[in-house]
């Protein structure tokens, strides 16, 4: 025979509030737990309290409660543990410099993770990041941007040694379609042993992927063809190449959805389980100590965003389009302008520059810029036509007056001078080959016109190439009627801290839901509101 349990009863110093203001307050404050309680003005909810069993005791009958959840707590504590940071968010790399310097060390200083933008810098560039980390976040975690560069391969080599010879403790490695010497090479050069003889990667690698097959290969360990041809040019030991069995090639994978930039625009809610899941059969085969951890990108502009990515089972969250509109940004104001007034439908895909004769396409803003029509109108014309000389004279025309505003050939002259400077193979490469000249022309036009957005060129704004994907507009949306409206007012910290706990007050309706409760619609989002002092976002944040 069972017994009903006995009814609990809420007993605390403060009262209930049952007005949507005061109920939202309740729900807001994070660090304590939330009580749902029926008082005699009706169902309201407070902050801090306990609960009762009824029998002698004096208080409101509790229906719900929920117990306290920081921001801190979401996702994966082995996250925050292996790159020393308090929050399971990474801001995500954004080529040319977009994700800045200045981007990576106000996030170290706030206890995130970010990803320094150095896909498409020259070296000295990367170099001079490298330095004010070093002098500005000693000791604090970040992140530096490798991406894979099929046609120069000479830029992701070079970028390896500088990582290599500044100590670079982690790389978030994207746009990868086959393994590279390169990756492999910094990953592997990393490992020792710690003092159980176990394998240790002081090299973390972060690696960014949107199908199952690449992610699958990071999963495992390094292939052996490529482990040992490192082995024999002296690029590791032989005891590396032992420890290199016995570890995923990466430490997490982040999982990228429809996202700005390289972006294959599969739904989160489809690629992140299927991810999961051949995390874990990998993970049954080999039974590494530390399994690999999978993150969240694309689509992630708001908190009820990034909650839901935490409740699908990821380990961290990865954000990108949203930072490009902040104040530590790399890119001018004429761009964030632009991004701040982005809808959820302003986006198109266009070819890249980096990798155009392949036909790849990345997300870019479609809204003020004429650039996604301009970039197709030139892979149109390259796959149609064997060389600038082919070209008919209305097209030539057409390109010379409108897009490049100059003779073509003085385009080529100055393709020819600046890869004289930075890799003299591409022209080795262009030499008698009329169609491989005719793509480094246009993708001049590709790599110009992210310059132009970055550096504000007046003359250029319709040419702006943007890169962004919907996040941005439902972060507008979401920001529209609080001070993070203004560009001038987003702060990459204070964007990070919104989202994350925007994502537990969330996370904490959902487990009131599932109880049975119904908030009011004007209690149920959460509300950035300006932060008081720097203190709230855990300076020095290092675990």
């Amino acid at each position: 025979m069972t017994t009903a349990p006995t009814p609990l009863q809420w007993q605390g110093p403060s009262c209930p509030g049952t007005t949507p203001e005061l109920i939202y307050q309740a729900l807001a404050a994070l660090d304590q737990p939330c009580f749902v309680v029926r008082a005699p003005e009706g169902i309201g909810a407070v902050a801090g309290g306990r609960a009762a069993a009824s029998a002698g005791a004096s208080g409101l009958p509790l229906l719900a409660a929920v117990g306290p959840l920081t921001a801190d707590r979401l996702g994966s504590p082995a996250f925050r543990a292996a790159h020393g940071v308090r929050h399971s968010y990474l801001a995500g790399a954004m080529a040319g410099g977009i994700a800045s310097a200045d981007l990576v060390i106000a996030s170290a200083r706030a206890g995130f993770l970010a990803s320094y933008g150095a896909a498409g810098q020259l070296p000295e560039t990367i170099e001079a990041a490298l330095r004010r980390f070093a002098a500005e976040i000693p000791g604090l975690p970040y992140a530096v941007n490798l991406i894979h560069s099929p046609s120069e391969e000479r830029l992701e080599r070079e970028a390896v040694e500088l990582f290599l010879r500044h100590r670079v403790p982690c790389v978030e490695a994207s746009a990868f379609l086959a393994l590279t010497p390169h990756v492999v090479r910094y990953r592997l050069s990393g490992l020792t042993r710690d003092q159980q003889g176990r394998p240790h990667a002081s090299h973390r690698l972060i690696a960014k992927i949107s199908r199952t097959e690449t992610a699958e290969i990071f999963m495992r360990p390094a292939p052996a063809a490529l482990v040992a041809s490192l082995l024999e040019s002296g690029h590791i030991t032989a005891e590396q190449a032992e420890l290199a069995r016995h570890l995923p090639l990466a430490d997490d994978i982040t999982v990228e959805a429809d996202s700005g930039g390289h972006t294959d625009r599969r739904p989160l809610t489809a690629l992140l389980p299927t991810v999961l899941r051949l995390r874990d059969t990998v993970q049954h085969e080999h039974r590494y100590r530390e399994p690999v951890r999978v993150g969240a990108a694309g689509g992630l502009g708001t908190p009820v965003a990034v909650a839901a990515a935490f409740a699908m089972g990821a380990a961290y969250v990865v954000t990108g389009s949203v930072n490009q509109s902040c104040v530590e940004s790399g890119t001018s104001k004429e761009a964030k302008a632009l991004l701040a007034e982005t809808g959820i439908a302003d986006c198109e895909m266009a070819p890249a520059a980096d990798m155009f004769e392949m036909g790849v396409e990345l997300q870019v803003l479609k809204k003020g810029t004429l650039f996604p029509m301009r970039a197709k109108l030139l892979h149109r014309l390259y796959q149609s036509h064997e060389g600038l000389d082919s070209l008919p004279p209305a097209e030539r025309d057409r390109l010379e007056s409108q897009i490049f505003r100059r003779p073509l050939a003085e385009v080529w002259q100055e393709c020819v001078d600046y890869f004289e400077r930075r890799d003299p193979a591409q022209l080795d490469r262009a030499r008698g080959n009329p169609k491989r000249q005719m793509a480094l022309v246009f993708r001049w036009y590709l790599g110009m016109a992210s310059r132009w957005a970055v550096t504000g060129e007046p003359g250029r704004r319709t040419d702006y190439q943007i890169w962004c994907g919907p996040a941005m507009g439902s972060f507008n949306d979401w920001v529209n009627a609080s001070y993070l409206k203004p560009p001038g007012n987003r702060r990459v910290a204070e964007v990070a801290h919104h989202l994350m706990a925007g994502a537990a007050f969330h996370t904490r309706l959902a487990q009131l839901a599932t109880a049975g409760v119904r908030v009011p619609a004007t209690a149920a989002d959460y509300r950035p509101v300006p932060l008081e002092t720097p203190d709230t976002l855990s300076p020095q944040g290092v675990l």
